[in-house]
Parts: structure tokens; C-alpha cells; sequence
């Protein structure tokens, strides 16, 4: 299994609409391909992780860097995982208020640091202990 962590820009604003259909088409688009993750959107900037077959992901990925509603479509970690860290959701959300990213851990509005960087250690562990936060919240948001 694989696991790819990526940022994007949105071709435009997302409001609360937008993200709403958004997300109904990814959580649709992820169950038939077996894939799970979770999506963090702020100031008009996304941060995803997607998980699941190499195949299937490679795919999806592929479509979403073709997708003219991204622009800057970067991949900022890949891994293989012997388990899913989101086994249950086809795509977590959690809105971004800028009082909320203030306390988040590792939470940036872009991690553009990463590329260029000989030694991009802090910038991954940042993108880590995010995603450890998200897991953690997942749970007390069941």
C-alpha cells in the first residue's frame, strides 16, 4: 500500500458549497478505488494525504495533478505503509480557521520549504506530527 502526502492551490476560492461538493465527489471517487485520507483546506490551499493500493493511488493522483482545479500540484511525501492511517474514512475534512492553525502542531500554509532543501527533516516531521493531529481529532470527531 502507499501512502502520498500533497499541497495544491485552487483555481479559485472554495466557499463552504464548493468544499462540500468537493468532498462528496472525493468520498464517492475514494471508496471505489479503496482509498482513504483526509483533506485540510486554508486560504485557498489544500493539503491532502491519500492511502491505499500503488495502482489506484499513482491513478487518482495523476487525475488530480491533470485537474484543472488544482494549480501547483506538489507531492511533499510518499511512503509505502503496511496499514492505513485513516482506515475509515474515504476522505476526512477538517475547515482551517485561522485561530484553529494557530494551535495545530506542524501546520503551515504552505510547506513550499520542502522543495530546494538539502536536509528537509524539520519540514517532515512538521507534515507528520499534522497528520498525528488529524488522526487524533478524527477520533474525537466520530
Amino acid at each position: 500500500m502507499l501512502s502520498i502526502v500533497y499541497s495544491s492551490s485552487a483555481a479559485h476560492p472554495y466557499d463552504d458549497a464548493d468544499l462540500g461538493a468537493l468532498l462528496a465527489l472525493s468520498r464517492d471517487n475514494n471508496a471505489r478505488h479503496d482509498l482513504t485520507g483526509m483533506l485540510l483546506y486554508r486560504n485557498g490551499r489544500f493539503l491532502q494525504v491519500l492511502e491505499g493500493p500503488e495502482d489506484a493511488l499513482r491513478r487518482r493522483m495523476s487525475i488530480i495533478a491533470a485537474d484543472p482545479e488544482h494549480t501547483d500540484v506538489r507531492v511533499l511525501l510518499q511512503e509505502t505503509i503496511d496499514e492505513r492511517q485513516f482506515p475509515d474514512w474515504t476522505m476526512g475534512y477538517e475547515p482551517m480557521s485561522e485561530s484553529l492553525a494557530d494551535e495545530v502542531p506542524g501546520y503551515r500554509s504552505t510547506f513550499s520549504d520542502l522543495e530546494g532543501e538539502q536536509d528537509p527533516t524539520r519540514s517532515l516531521e512538521a507534515l507528520k506530527e499534522l497528520i498525528r493531529w488529524f488522526q487524533d481529532r478524527a477520533i474525537q470527531l466520530r
